[in-house]
């Protein structure tokens, strides 16, 4: 098979592990009688952010080469998804703690794979004489292909009295509300951890000895020494807050309608991972527009543009719902957010490659995802949280009712400050 059909295959099951879970997750949750602790399921991912991808990295420069530990991180991850899958089956409500301890140990080895499967793409498409800067984007775009597939599939897939079946409409047993998602997920990481040992060897190379501070990428800290970048991350902390809200919270939102009579059977309230899926779609094709943008209007007001898209992006969710024509709001929310992730995530990474000196460059990219990713997107779905727990509760039924409204436009207006101070306050030079 050609090797940039094997690294796209690779690359489409990777993001196909993600996407069975992340998106729908919530709904289960809160059929689970763990509803108010949504927030806590996704900060963790930023925790795990913050120290396991520079552990394993670490590992993998070392002692074991990046294909076969990205395999061994999926065979990790994704015998705890199969635990958590077995957990729900044996247990309506399962332990609360133990569950989370088990999420959190599959999230840990899973997050390091992100930068591992790019690790071992790179390796290869360059041992084959391959040119990364124009082989890989075409290969990447296959990930975020089986993220939405996978979406797809938890939105349709029903298990019902021993029969899998294929629905749009409304069936609680669909993987989406229930503990099959992590099944799917599960699985994907196991077929990915046997398809890992196919993969040519990508030998380790020797690497000067680096200093402990070095090794952790602690030493790009020096950048907040400099006004330009210390704003630049503390922004991209702020902005990060936004990141992981609707990953969480889009599908319990747009499901809780099936709880208003009015709405239950509207598709959007029965397809809320569908409708979602959409927000992906609008992520693939806005990488495509990126040069464009940035050639023409410049750094600052690409970033700009991102930082007001998230304005629409919790706007249109505040103001929109699942009936016509308040549903075509829901469906400018997820094409929005295409721009809205893109375009700062992608036009940042090429602001810290162009202004940090070559030395520190990978740490400062480290930075910069440690920043968004990390900690932003902790604090972020923390108080997300707790302002929707505030304002809203899950019923019997385990729809989360109450004035989503608020919580929207409360996120909106955090958005639209942070925007603000952005085009006062940030003035970079010569971009």
């Amino acid at each position: 098979m050609n090797i940039k059909v094997r690294l796209a295959l690779m690359n489409f099951i990777e993001f196909a592990v993600w996407g069975a879970y992340l998106i729908s997750m919530g709904n289960y949750l809160g059929k689970a009688g763990m509803g108010a602790e949504i927030s806590w399921f996704y900060a963790i991912q930023g925790v795990v952010s913050i120290f396991m991808p520079t552990l394993i990295v670490i590992v993998a420069d070392k002692y074991i080469q990046p294909q076969r530990l990205l395999g061994l991180c999926h065979l990790l991850a994704g015998v705890s998804m199969c635990g958590l899958f077995w957990m729900g089956q044996t247990a309506g409500q399962p332990d609360e703690s133990l569950f989370m301890a088990v999420y959190t140990f599959s999230v840990a080895f899973y997050m390091p794979t992100l930068a591992l499967s790019n690790t071992v793409a790179f390796t290869i498409l360059k041992n084959n004489g391959l040119d990364t800067v124009k082989d890989f984007p075409p290969i990447r775009v296959f990930g975020t292909v089986g993220f939405i597939v996978m979406m797809w599939l938890v939105n349709c897939a029903a298990w019902d009295n021993g029969s899998l079946l294929f629905v749009l409409g409304d069936n609680n047993n669909k993987f989406q509300y229930t503990h099959f998602q992590f099944l799917v997920s599960g699985l994907m990481s196991l077929v990915l951890f046997l398809y890992c040992f196919t993969f040519p060897e990508c030998k380790l190379v020797k690497k000067e000895k680096q200093s402990l501070s070095e090794a952790w990428g602690l030493d790009a800290f020096r950048l907040f020494k400099s006004k330009q970048m210390a704003l630049f991350f503390i922004f991209s902390a702020m902005l990060g807050m936004s990141l992981q809200v609707t990953n969480g919270y889009a599908t319990p939102f747009i499901t809780s309608f099936k709880g208003d009579p009015a709405m239950i059977n509207t598709f959007a309230a029965n397809n809320a991972t569908l409708l979602v899926s959409i927000s992906q779609v609008a992520e693939a094709l806005c990488i495509l527009l990126i040069p464009f943008v940035l050639k023409r209007y410049g750094i600052k007001i690409v970033m700009l543009i991102a930082m007001f898209a998230w304005v629409l992006r919790f706007g249109f969710f505040g103001l929109g719902n699942p009936a016509f024509p308040g549903v075509i709001l829901f469906v400018l929310s997820c094409i929005v957010y295409g721009v809205a992730f893109d375009f700062f995530n992608v036009s940042g990474g090429l602001f810290v490659d162009q202004k940090c000196d070559i030395k520190v460059r990978a740490s400062a990219q480290g930075l910069f995802m440690l920043m968004t990713n990390g900690l932003g997107a902790t604090i972020g779905t923390l108080l997300a949280g707790k302002i929707i727990n505030h304002y809203c509760a899950f019923t019997p039924d385990g729809y989360l009712m109450g004035d989503w409204r608020t919580c929207w436009l409360i996120f909106a207006g955090y958005a639209l400050v942070v925007g603000i101070l952005f085009a006062i306050l940030f003035k970079p030079k010569n971009l």
